[in-house]
């Protein structure tokens, strides 16, 4: 017997169904056209590729700051792990030696017979000698009972330690997959780049190499109208000598900034032969004997904060809403920082960047 069933009606009718197909058709169409073999999507020119390339760097940036903090973060996980894994094997050690002890004694009082106190009186033909043994069995018996105590109160640490180790280490695991998704999403980000760069033929390549080693994020030239080979050439030279520091470790830290100058961008990098911008930072002011947090957004909480016209050489200056870049301020509105691949150290103006803030230490 067939089963009937009402046709199953549409939510959209008449005028509203035939829009939707039309719509419907015109999408496919589109599709067709950009998927085609034969309908190639345009080549973006030297300025779009420079746009998203800027746009993802600034992404990696953004993640590369993320990646260490996540880092900083297994690192301790990490040394707290170790540090709780050597102290029970220190403990199981001493409860080892505790186990082994009370063994002993047990083993005397296996070969003794372990005899009644009242039975050994009634047997011995000496009680003088079997006074001087019943003290020397109360001495064994309180041994025994100090040797238990350890053993109970080493099993009782080693079984708490276990258990902080185990949370420790679920920990430390979190943290390592929070680390590869950091890393992977900085790589994601870099290699997008590339593969536009990729894009350019090799004179437009070789103009945009040349701009991002003279401008870093390329702001610079845009708002001041220089050359990339005038702005090149002005920042090899300012600043080489000394700079007037409010301090002592503000003066050490700038040095040590100015000694880095020319060597790469390496994301995740402290030093020495290569750094991100706040692996910079950190070593700059490390060398002046302040420890600064890794990350950028723990940076700029990491002393006084100061306003743009309070800027002193040695001050930590902020970029970005979401506080993803940091150079050293060095006076004369130019800073010290480590810009982004292909961008070596370098001196550049802090106008280059949308400035977010700034902080002073030491």
């Amino acid at each position: 017997m067939a089963v009937h069933r009402k046709p199953k009606l549409s939510p959209l009718g008449g005028q509203a169904a035939r829009t939707a197909a039309t719509l419907a058709l015109a999408s496919a169409a589109t599709a067709t056209v950009f998927e085609g073999s034969g309908h190639a999507a345009p080549r973006p020119t030297p300025a779009q590729v420079k746009t998203e390339v800027d746009r993802l760097y600034e992404q990696a940036e953004v993640a590369t700051e993320k990646y260490n903090g996540a880092k900083e973060k297994a690192d301790r996980a990490r040394a707290a792990f170790d540090r709780l894994r050597d102290e029970a094997a220190r403990r199981t050690e001493r409860l080892n030696r505790s186990r082994d002890a009370l063994g002993m004694i047990a083993a005397a009082q296996y070969r003794s017979g372990g005899l009644d106190p009242a039975l050994q009186l009634a047997l011995t033909s000496d009680p003088d000698q079997y006074l001087e043994r019943a003290a020397i069995a109360e001495k064994a018996g309180d041994r025994q009972a100090a040797a238990v105590a350890a053993v109970r109160r080493e099993l009782a640490a080693v079984r708490q330690l276990r258990g902080e180790s185990e949370g420790r280490l679920r920990e430390l695991r979190a943290q390592e997959a929070e680390l590869r998704r950091q890393k992977a999403a900085v790589q994601g980000k870099l290699n997008a780049a590339r593969s536009l760069l990729a894009r350019l033929t090799a004179e437009e390549r070789a103009r945009y190499e040349a701009t991002v080693a003279a401008g870093g994020h390329g702001g610079a030239e845009r708002a001041s109208g220089t050359s990339g080979a005038g702005a090149r050439a002005d920042r090899s030279s300012a600043f080489r000598g000394p700079v007037t520091a409010p301090g002592t470790r503000a003066a050490e830290a700038v040095a040590f900034a100015q000694a880095q100058l020319g060597k790469p961008y390496v994301w995740g990098a402290t030093g020495p032969s290569a750094y991100d911008c706040s692996g910079l930072t950190q070593a700059a002011w490390r060398a002046a004997g302040v420890s600064l947090p890794r990350t950028t957004y723990t940076q700029i909480n990491a002393g006084r904060r100061v306003s743009r016209a309070e800027l002193a050489p040695g001050d930590l200056v902020f970029f970005y809403s979401g506080i993803s870049h940091v150079g050293l301020y060095i006076g004369g509105g130019q800073m010290i920082h480590a810009p982004r691949p292909g961008a070596p150290v370098r001196i550049a103006p802090i106008d280059e960047m949308p400035f977010a803030g700034a902080t002073r230490v030491g």
